[in-house]
């Protein structure tokens, strides 16, 4: 952004500029750019509140709150809780006001009645507050304001194409109050009128129910409004009624939502195509089920497709897409003390599949060797195919050009609605592609790259990127953005360092291992199901690393499932069972838990692997499948190991 400063003007007007550059912090808007649905006055409502309110704001354009559908729903750490309803209306449009009910007439001549736009704000922000009341942590517990919000909520109607002296002749001032509208010449930034400062002011004073905050809410309390407010975003949370007298009102506790850019990304709806770049535990899965679940509610009779390449990832993001689609919206009647907030069963639209199932399945193609005849087939009208309105692929590093190529053209040529998550570091198989070339879509300035990793604590993260950067080549970090591997910037979480010891052999290792378990459970009430157990393969030169692995759990009478022990067993996976989960790396992408035991881990690089880069990819997948704690044990001595026994001896305290 630049701006301009007038240096010199002389006598004969000859004017001597100096071009300044001005860098201007910005409001967070959801979704980030605004739809094309949207109208020229809530696009330019949209871009002034983005450009002229402070980058602690957040301005959500026509979010879904319970079927409720205000247009602009504004949340300032020092303004509190602002709803705005958008009306493009000409002096001309309107025929009769009340306080309740206008008549207006469209382009046509036509004479309707609809709701006064101040009674539909006005009746959106008290819904919203009577929802936000119930949380114990929001509401005044004390005082002559006692179970009322502790901060203000206001509401406004924005007149995009009227003037203030336009309201005046239109008489709408008898109906709204001067301060609870917006005009033309307070919201475009092009006018001579327009200031940054009144606009603020304006907005601070859209509040009948007007105090001054005695402290500006916190990131923790806007996590909780959004909590309630979006169940989309929310990860986990713990909940509990509390009494207070006469009042009952909702503790909750531990609790974890997307964040602002996360979600953004989730609800960038009907944007066509899109490509997300991540890190490990950035959230890219998280974001991809929540997206398919908002498209999903928004277009109930689209045919929405999810992909992966693993079975047991597939299975992972069916359950989390019904944890979307079924999350309760009212919280408070749906809990008990000390349980996990609750969902209900609903039917939808969304298949999940991993790519060889739907090929089989859903296509009736037998191998991939099919797939170019039975185009050629397709596009002749021999064969017939299921159309997608939409289409979602996790790990989209693992599909081929081909994949690809048959996906892309099963999507409806009229929504385009393709969403691609990856990241490079996690490449496992040797798939050289690339988005233009071999599926013909531009992805730049369609694409965003999540650097920060919420699933790993900070240890873990510097321990798995330290061995990623010098073991990987680093070949993919070419200048071209589709094939960068992408550095994790930070971690925002702290934890204990992982665990890396060697045993004299794999009894000794699992007998170790086995006992960690039990610690964990027992004294850090980490449940069987937040623990995962990692093995490179299940049998090799003499050793069975499976029958290892089940005497060592057994006789600690540790439950567990043995996802990869074939492929009914993948499909047969479920998350919420209260049992270990025991799999093979390569099984264990896109999926995280509590704890992670990588065991026998001196099979890495495996010997018979002639690609290093795919077994520094599954090391480093491995590790970062651990959201608390990681242990790595191994018995004998590779490349990886000994590496790990020179970190082990400088830096990591046993736990």
């Amino acid at each position: 952004m630049f701006g301009v400063e007038v240096l010199f003007a002389g006598w004969n007007n000859f004017i001597i500029l100096r071009i300044k550059e001005e860098y201007y912090s910005m409001a967070v808007t959801i979704p980030e750019t605004i739809p094309r649905k949207a109208t020229a006055g809530e696009a330019l409502l949209f871009r002034t509140l983005k450009r002229y309110l402070p980058e602690e704001y957040v301005v959500y354009y026509e979010p879904d709150i319970q079927g409720w559908r205000p247009d602009f729903v504004i949340i300032g750490p020092d303004l509190g809780l602002l709803v705005l309803e958008v009306k493009d209306y000409t002096p001309n449009t309107l025929v009769a006001i009340n306080p309740d009910q206008w008549t207006i007439r469209n382009g046509s001549g036509e004479e309707t009645a609809v709701v006064s736009p101040l009674k539909q704000a006005r009746d959106y922000a008290f819904r919203m507050a009577d929802k936000l009341k119930k949380d114990r942590d929001l509401v005044r517990t004390e005082g002559k304001h006692r179970f009322k919000l502790k901060f203000p909520y206001g509401y406004g109607v924005v007149f995009t194409r009227l003037t203030k002296a336009d309201l005046a002749r239109r008489e709408l001032l008898t109906v709204i109050d001067p301060k609870l509208a917006l005009t033309r010449e307070e919201i475009d930034p092009e006018r001579e009128t327009f200031s940054e400062i009144l606009l603020k002011q304006k907005l601070a004073r859209m509040f009948t129910v007007s105090f001054t905050l005695e402290e500006p809410l916190t990131p923790l309390d806007i996590q909780r409004i959004r909590f309630h407010l979006f169940p989309e975003v929310r990860i986990s949370g713990k909940s509990k009624k509390v009494q207070y007298q006469e009042y009952v009102l909702l503790s909750l506790d531990d609790l974890q939502t997307m964040d602002l850019h996360q979600e953004n990304l989730a609800k960038q709806i009907g944007d066509k195509h899109r490509l997300i770049r991540g890190v490990a535990g950035s959230g890219k899965t998280l974001i991809l089920a929540s997206r398919a679940a908002l498209l999903a509610k928004e277009n109930p009779d689209w045919n929405i497709l999810v992909l992966c390449y693993n079975i047991s990832l597939s299975r992972f993001i069916a359950d989390m897409v019904e944890q979307k689609l079924n999350q309760s919206e009212s919280l408070f009647d749906f809990v008990a003390e000390g349980e996990e907030i609750q969902t209900v069963q609903q039917k939808h639209n969304i298949t999940v599949r991993h790519f060889h199932d739907w090929l089989n399945r859903d296509l009736k193609i037998k191998s991939e060797e099919e797939i170019p005849t039975t185009l050629q087939e397709w596009e002749a009208g021999k064969r017939s195919f299921p159309l997608y309105d939409a289409i979602l692929i996790d790990e989209g590093q693992d599909f081929t050009p081909e994949w690809l190529g048959l996906v892309t053209r099963l999507l409806n040529p009229d929504t385009q609605s393709l969403l691609i998550v990856e990241d490079r570091a996690q490449t496992i198989y040797s798939r050289r592609r690339s988005l233009r070339k071999d599926i013909g879509l531009d992805f730049r300035g369609r694409s965003r790259v999540l650097t920060i990793n919420y699933r790993n604590t900070a240890p873990i993260v510097r321990l798995a990127w330290d061995f990623y950067r010098q073991h990987a080549s680093m070949e993919n970090a070419t200048s071209d953005e589709e094939m960068e591997v992408i550095e994790p910037q930070s971690s925002l979480r702290s934890g204990p360092q992982p665990f890396l010891q060697r045993f004299a052999n794999m009894e000794e290792e699992m007998a170790y291992v086995a006992k960690q378990m039990k610690v964990l459970h027992r004294q850090r009430n980490v449940a069987w199901s937040e623990m995962l157990l990692l093995y490179r393969v299940k049998s090799y030169a003499g050793l069975d690393t499976m029958n290892t692995i089940r005497r060592g759990l057994a006789r600690e009478g540790i439950p567990f499932y043995w996802m990869t022990e074939n492929a009914q067993s993948k499909r047969a996976f479920s998350p919420r069972e209260n049992q270990v989960t025991v799999s093979t790396i390569d099984s264990s992408k896109g999926l995280d838990y509590k704890a992670v035991f990588v065991v026998n881990t001196d099979r890495l690089p495996f010997p018979k692997e002639e690609n290093i880069e795919r077994e520094v990819s599954l090391l480093y997948i491995a590790m970062t499948r651990a959201k608390k704690y990681l242990s790595i044990t191994w018995s004998g001595e590779s490349e990886f190991t000994r590496w790990l026994e020179q970190v082990e001896s400088k830096d990591v305290v046993k736990q």
